[in-house]
C-alpha cells in the first residue's frame, strides 16, 4: 500500500533523465531596443565573405578584359601605322629558295606601276642594288622593297632580322633547293617575321596541269610552312593581290628587335677625323652618319648603338631630314615637337662635306644632342685593381705559420757571407722544377683527351708495318699490280690535287677522338713518367656529383675580375625591360633620323661600298658590358664533324655577331661535355656582352677557305658567370685478385704515394659496384678495394675526379664575311655541299 505523502509527492527523476540547455535569455538585445539605441542612424552594411569573393572575382574578371582589350588595340595601333603616314614604310625582302627562279622578275612585278603604284626611290637601302621605295595611294600604305644577296649569308640574316615582312621565291616544280632548305634553317632559328609564298610559271602550264602542280607544291611547302597560302605571281594583277595581302596580314611580334630601336641604313655617309691641328697620325676612326627610318620603340641619343659585325659605339646627335618617301608629296608631315631633354629643331648648315658616301642634304633639322652628363659609357669590362685582396699587414696566425716554417726550414748549401733574409730568396732547383711542372700541367690537361688516341694512333701504325713486310715477301705481285694500275695513276693524281692533306689529317683525329669519347666517356690513363699526385692536382673527388657543395667563389681565374655580375639577373631584366617598353622620349617610331656615330673605323664604309647592307640596333642599359653568357643549343642534323670544347666559332646573337672558343656542357648536371652532342642540347658558354632574352642563336664554324657551315641553332639562356661546370675524368684499373666483397685492383694508380692521396677518394665499378681504398699493397701500384657486395671478375674499377673549367677570353667583335656561295651567274651552293 502507498502512503498519501508518496502520493502528494509525485514521481522523482531519475539518474538518466535528459537536461536541456537553458534559454540565454537577456544575454542579447531585440530588434526594438537596437532601433531606440541607435536612434534612427543606418550603420554601414557589412559585406559578407561570399559577398567579397564574389567582388572580388568580378573585379579580376573586368582587369582581365581591360588588359587583353589594351593589347589588342595595342596590336592593331602597331598593324595600321605600320606603312601608313605616322609610321615606317613596310620593309619587305625578297629570298630566292631555288636557284632556278628569277627573283629580279618577281621584284619588278611587286613595283605595280600598272596599278596607281609610284615609285619614288630607286636603290632606297643603302649597299643592296635592287631596293625601291613604292607608294600605294590606293591602298594608302608606302612599301620599301629589297632582295639581298642569298649567297652572303651574314647579309640575308641582318636584314631578315629588320624585315617586317619576307617573299620566299619558290620554284613552281621543287620549291626550294639544298641552298634554300640550309637558309630556312637559319631563318627558323634566327626568327622568322610574318612571310608570304610566292610561285611563278604557273599560269604557263597547261590548265589541266595547274592543279596538280600548286597540289604537288602545297605538299611540298606544307613541310616548313603548315598552313600557308600559295600565291601566283604572273601579272600585275597578282602583284597587287600580293600588295593588298602584304598590308594587311597579321604581323609577327619578334622579342629581340620590338624591344629594342632599329634601323637599316638608307643613306650613309663617312667623315674621317681631322687630325691637322693636333699633329698626331690618323687614327682610321671618323664620324658615320646613318639615315633611315626608327623600327622598334623610341631612340635615345644618349644610348649605346650596336652596328652588326663590327661592335658599339657613341651618338653625338640625332638630325631630323625631309622623308624621301612620303606618302602624300602635296602635304608634307608637320614635324613633331621634341619630347623633355630634347634639343629646340633649328636649321643647321653643315659646314664639312662628308668625303664618301650618298649625297647629303645641306639642310638638317638637329632633333636632340647627346648629354655628355647622362650618356652611357662605352666601357665593356670592369677595372681591374691588382691590389685588390692584398693585405697590408699579416695576422697573428700568418706570423705564426711563418715562424714555424722559419724553423722547420730545410738546409741548403748557400755562398759564404750570405744572410738568413738573403738566403730565402735563392730558389733551389727542385723547386724549379716542380714550378715548371706545375705550369706544364695546364697544357696537358688539353692534351688528356688525346692519350688513347695516341695509342690508337700506335696500333695502327704496327698494322701497317706488319702488312708491309707480309707484303714485301712476293715482290712479283706487286710489279704485276703496279703495272696493272699504272692506267688509273694519273686519275689518282688530279683527284689528290683537290684535297687538303693536312685538313684530312686534322679531321681524321678529331673523329677518333670523338670516337673515342663515345665509347669510353672521360676516360683517361694515368701516365707512367709522372705522379698522379701531381698530374691530377686540380681535381677532386666528390661524394655526390648533384648534392655536393662546390663554392662558385673559389679560385676563379683573373678574367673573371673583368666582368660583370648581377645580383638577380632576372630581377634586372623584368625592370629594364618594362622601362623600355614606357619609353616616350627620344625618336619616335617612324620618324626618318640621320645618326652621327662617333669613332667609327673606316671598315664599316668599305662594307657599305661592297655592297653589304648596314643595320644599327640601340643598346638596352648594361648590354655593352661583358659577362658570363650561357646558351641553349642544339646540333644542326646537316653538320656531321665533330666540334671540339674550346674550338673558334661564329655567333649570331640576336643582334650581336662575334668570334669566341666556348665550352660544352650538360643543361642540368652542368657537366663538361668534351664535343657538342647531336642527341640532346648542350649549353655553351661564352665570354660575351650582356644581351637580355629572348634572342635567336646560331652558330657557325668557318673553313680554311673562307666558307662557313651552319653548326648549331638554338637561344639565349641566361647570364651567370656563378654556373659552375665540371670537369670528370676517369681513373680505371682492373681487379687482380677477388675474395668476396675485398679485391686487389692494379693498373689504376703505379706508385704507392697517389694511392695514399687518393685513398679518400670513392669508388665505383661498371656494374654499380661502391667502395673504397682499404690500404696499398707493396710499391707498385697494388691496392687492396672493399666494396659493398661481390664483385665480378670482369667488372672494371674507376675514381671520378672533378675539377671547374672556364671558357677563354677569345672574344671578338669583328667577323670576316665569309665567301659568297656562287657557281655560275646563280646562286648556288658548291659541288660538295650536302643537307643530307
Amino acid at each position: 500500500m502507498v502512503s498519501g505523502a508518496e502520493q502528494q509527492q509525485g514521481h522523482r527523476a531519475g539518474v538518466y533523465k535528459q537536461k536541456n540547455k537553458g534559454h540565454k535569455h537577456g544575454k542579447h538585445r531585440t530588434k526594438g531596443e537596437i532601433e531606440r539605441e541607435n536612434k534612427g542612424r543606418v550603420s554601414v552594411t557589412a559585406l559578407t565573405k561570399k559577398q567579397r569573393k564574389e567582388t572580388r572575382k568580378m573585379d579580376k574578371r573586368h582587369k582581365a578584359n581591360q588588359l587583353r582589350r589594351n593589347k589588342k588595340d595595342l596590336v592593331l595601333t602597331e598593324k595600321r601605322r605600320l606603312g601608313s603616314r605616322d609610321g615606317p614604310p613596310h620593309l619587305v625582302a625578297v629570298v630566292a629558295l631555288h636557284a632556278g627562279v628569277d627573283a629580279e622578275a618577281v621584284t619588278r612585278l611587286l613595283r605595280c606601276e600598272g596599278a596607281g603604284g609610284l615609285v619614288r626611290e630607286e636603290s632606297s637601302v643603302c649597299g643592296v642594288s635592287d631596293s625601291f621605295g613604292l607608294v600605294m595611294p590606293r591602298f594608302k600604305q608606302r612599301f620599301t622593297f629589297l632582295r639581298p644577296d642569298t649567297a652572303d649569308m651574314h647579309s640575308l640574316l641582318d636584314v631578315v632580322k629588320v624585315a617586317d615582312s619576307l617573299v620566299f621565291v619558290l620554284d613552281s616544280t621543287e620549291g626550294w633547293d639544298s641552298y634554300g632548305d640550309h637558309c630556312l634553317s637559319c631563318l627558323f632559328s634566327q626568327g622568322l617575321p610574318t612571310h608570304a609564298l610566292v610561285c611563278q610559271g604557273v599560269s604557263d602550264l597547261a590548265v589541266k596541269k595547274r592543279v596538280d602542280s600548286r597540289r604537288a607544291l602545297a605538299k611540298i611547302s606544307e613541310i616548313r610552312f603548315p598552313g600557308a597560302r600559295l600565291f601566283p605571281l604572273d601579272s600585275d594583277q597578282d602583284a597587287t593581290l600580293m600588295l593588298r595581302h602584304l598590308g594587311a596580314q597579321r604581323q609577327r611580334r619578334l622579342g629581340f628587335r620590338s624591344r629594342r630601336p632599329h634601323l637599316l641604313a638608307q643613306q650613309v655617309s663617312y667623315t674621317p677625323n681631322s687630325s691637322e691641328g693636333s699633329g698626331e697620325a690618323p687614327t682610321g676612326l671618323g664620324t658615320l652618319r646613318v639615315s633611315g627610318y626608327v623600327r622598334g620603340c623610341p631612340l635615345q641619343v644618349d644610348r649605346l648603338v650596336h652596328i652588326s659585325g663590327f661592335g658599339d659605339f657613341l651618338l653625338s646627335q640625332i638630325d631630323a631630314p625631309i622623308d624621301p618617301l612620303p606618302l602624300n608629296s602635296m602635304t608634307p608631315r608637320p614635324a613633331k615637337p621634341g619630347k623633355e631633354g630634347d634639343v629646340d629643331m633649328q636649321v643647321a648648315h653643315s659646314s664639312d662635306a662628308p668625303l664618301l658616301g650618298t649625297a647629303w642634304t645641306s639642310t638638317m633639322r638637329v632633333l636632340m644632342k647627346a648629354d655628355p652628363a647622362r650618356r652611357e659609357s662605352l666601357q665593356a669590362e670592369a677595372e681591374v685593381d691588382p691590389m685588390d685582396g692584398e693585405q697590408t699587414w699579416p695576422t697573428d696566425t700568418e706570423l705564426l705559420e711563418a715562424e714555424e716554417a722559419r724553423k722547420s726550414k730545410r738546409v741548403m748549401k748557400v755562398p759564404k757571407g750570405t744572410s738568413d733574409y738573403q738566403a730565402t730568396w735563392i730558389v733551389d732547383e727542385e723547386d724549379e722544377n716542380g714550378e715548371e711542372d706545375e705550369e706544364s700541367t695546364d697544357d696537358d690537361e688539353d692534351d688528356e683527351d688525346s692519350m688513347m688516341e695516341e695509342s690508337i694512333d700506335g696500333e695502327d701504325l704496327d698494322s701497317q708495318v706488319v702488312s708491309s713486310e707480309c707484303g714485301g715477301s712476293d715482290e712479283e705481285d706487286e710489279e704485276e699490280e703496279l703495272n696493272s694500275t699504272s692506267d688509273k695513276g694519273g686519275a689518282d693524281q688530279r683527284y689528290d690535287e683537290h684535297m687538303d692533306e693536312a685538313e684530312e689529317g686534322e679531321g681524321l683525329k678529331r673523329y677518333r677522338e670523338a670516337r673515342a669519347n663515345e665509347m669510353f666517356p672521360d676516360e683517361v690513363d694515368t701516365p707512367l713518367d709522372q705522379s698522379a699526385k701531381n698530374r691530377f692536382q686540380r681535381y677532386r673527388g666528390l661524394k655526390s656529383f648533384r648534392s655536393s657543395p662546390w663554392d662558385p667563389l673559389e679560385n676563379l681565374p683573373a678574367d673573371y675580375s673583368r666582368i660583370f655580375q648581377f645580383q638577380s639577373f632576372e630581377r634586372t631584366r623584368r625592370r629594364v625591360l618594362a622601362e623600355a617598353a614606357q619609353e616616350e622620349e627620344g625618336a619616335m617610331v617612324g620618324w626618318y633620323v640621320t645618326l652621327h656615330v662617333m669613332d667609327v673605323p673606316s671598315t664599316v664604309m668599305e662594307s657599305v661600298q661592297a655592297g653589304r647592307p648596314l643595320v644599327l640596333v640601340s643598346l638596352l642599359p648594361h648590354e655593352q658590358k661583358m659577362s658570363v653568357m650561357h646558351m641553349l643549343v642544339r646540333r644542326h642534323p646537316s653538320n656531321t664533324d665533330p666540334i671540339k670544347s674550346k674550338e673558334e666559332l661564329v655567333f649570331h646573337c640576336g643582334f650581336r655577331r662575334f668570334r669566341a672558343c666556348p665550352i660544352f656542357s650538360q643543361k642540368s648536371m652542368h657537366k663538361l661535355e668534351r664535343f657538342l652532342r647531336a642527341d640532346a642540347p648542350t649549353v655553351v658558354s661564352v665570354y660575351a656582352p650582356i644581351t637580355f632574352p629572348t634572342a635567336g642563336v646560331l652558330l657557325f664554324k668557318q673553313r680554311e677557305d673562307g666558307m662557313q657551315d651552319l653548326v648549331g641553332t638554338g637561344s639565349l639562356l641566361s647570364c651567370d658567370p656563378q654556373r659552375v661546370v665540371l670537369k670528370r675524368i676517369v681513373l680505371s684499373g682492373h681487379p687482380f685478385k677477388i675474395n668476396r666483397r675485398s679485391a686487389v685492383c692494379r693498373y689504376m694508380f703505379f706508385n704507392r704515394d697517389d694511392i695514399l692521396w687518393f685513398k679518400p677518394v670513392e669508388l665505383r665499378t661498371k656494374w654499380g659496384r661502391r667502395g673504397h681504398i682499404k690500404e696499398a699493397l707493396g710499391t707498385h701500384g697494388h691496392m687492396k678495394c672493399v666494396f659493398d657486395s661481390q664483385m665480378r671478375s670482369q667488372d672494371t674499377v674507376m675514381m671520378n675526379l672533378y675539377k671547374r673549367v672556364y671558357p677563354r677570353w677569345t672574344y671578338d667583335p669583328y667577323v670576316p664575311l665569309p665567301l659568297p656561295w656562287v657557281k655560275g651567274e646563280g646562286t648556288q651552293v658548291p659541288d660538295d655541299f650536302d643537307m643530307e
